[in-house]
């Protein structure tokens, strides 16, 4: 058989979002956890299929859009990548709302505001649109805190490192500079992403990371990289690593949350305070932290983040059974 899929295709500040407009399988659960955890067990196999090649690519993202089971939300939102399906993505989000307002995909019960029901919880996204064109996409996450701090990873090539563990909607790894790693600026990307899956699988196997409310939020996905920017008006820059051989092209939503929500539990960032996040390229999220609460037993944060995203081309996508690669591959 033939699945057909159409695909409404943008970039947000350069990481690709690819949005299931049509074809997504009808999922069961009363929220988007449970949607994704059925998704999960039963449709893996369209993620795959849209996100690797042939396809897609190693930095494919995308969404499903699904009705609310709350009639005061506007949306329900599932992320799928190459690294898997994603409890909440920040630059996913911002792509994503920009892309249904631009084509008409939803009707806000509240002109400026999208209320977005994700597996991760209620992600609220304030837009500015003059015209057609949406500007601007300021999302306020979900609570964001720091993990652990001051682990010990053996790094190939580079030695021993001190990494701190976040999370801003997906676990992070975050690396600052030290004895044994100077700046982003000073190696290569695919020094980056070698490193990134080394250390990534060492510290899965060794230490246990689970959110302290859902335990089916578990496993660090995400290793961020920083450096000193180089924009105006930036405070940081990063480079974050998914997937398999992925590097962030934008300065990754859930990721400047989960940095921010690092920094706030160090003492360096406070409510009101602004931080503007530098990508790899040079685009900028200009995050925020908007209120200071709790995650179960753990002090956090709610952050905000704002970007933008243009739309770039439109696809129906089949996947053929009798094609050999239908469901993806991936080749280094």
């Amino acid at each position: 058989m033939k699945k057909r899929f159409f695909c409404i295709d943008a970039h947000t500040c350069g990481n690709p979002v690819r949005l299931v407009a049509g074809g997504g399988p009808p999922l069961e659960g009363a929220t988007m956890r449970e949607k994704r955890l059925h998704f999960m067990e039963k449709y893996d196999w369209i993620r795959r299929g849209l996100m690797f090649e042939p396809r897609g690519h190693d930095m494919m993202s995308g969404s499903i859009l699904y009705p609310p089971s709350d009639p005061q939300n506007d949306i329900g939102v599932l992320y799928i990548e190459t690294s898997g399906c994603l409890p909440m993505c920040g630059h996913g989000t911002i792509g994503t709302v920009t892309i249904m307002l631009e084509e008409g995909l939803v009707s806000p019960k509240t002109p400026g505001i999208l209320r977005l029901e994700t597996p991760a919880g209620l992600v609220v996204a304030e837009y500015i649109q003059e015209g057609y064109e949406v500007k601007s996409v300021k999302i306020t996450n979900i609570a964001s805190y720091l993990h652990q701090s001051k682990i010990e990873v053996d790094c190939p090539q580079l030695g021993r490192l001190q990494v701190d563990v976040a999370y801003g909607g997906n676990f992070y790894a975050i690396v600052e500079t030290q004895e044994n790693y100077s700046d982003l600026a000073d190696y290569s990307a695919l020094e980056l992403v070698s490193w990134s899956r080394a250390i990534r699988a060492i510290l899965n196997e060794q230490h246990n990371f689970i959110h302290p409310i859902d335990e089916k939020i578990q496993g660090l996905s995400h290793v961020m990289w920083t450096g000193q920017p180089t924009q105006p008006g930036s405070n940081a820059r990063n480079a974050v690593f998914y997937g398999e051989k992925a590097i962030d092209r934008s300065p990754c939503g859930t990721g400047t949350s989960a940095r921010m929500a690092q920094l706030a539990a160090h003492g360096k960032l406070k409510k009101g305070d602004k931080f503007v996040h530098e990508s790899i390229i040079g685009s900028q999220f200009v995050g925020r932290v908007e209120e200071q609460t709790q995650c179960g037993d753990r002090p956090a944060i709610i952050p905000s983040i704002e970007g933008w995203a243009k739309i770039t081309g439109y696809n129906t996508i089949l996947i053929d059974d009798s094609d050999p690669y239908a469901y993806g591959f991936s080749v280094i």
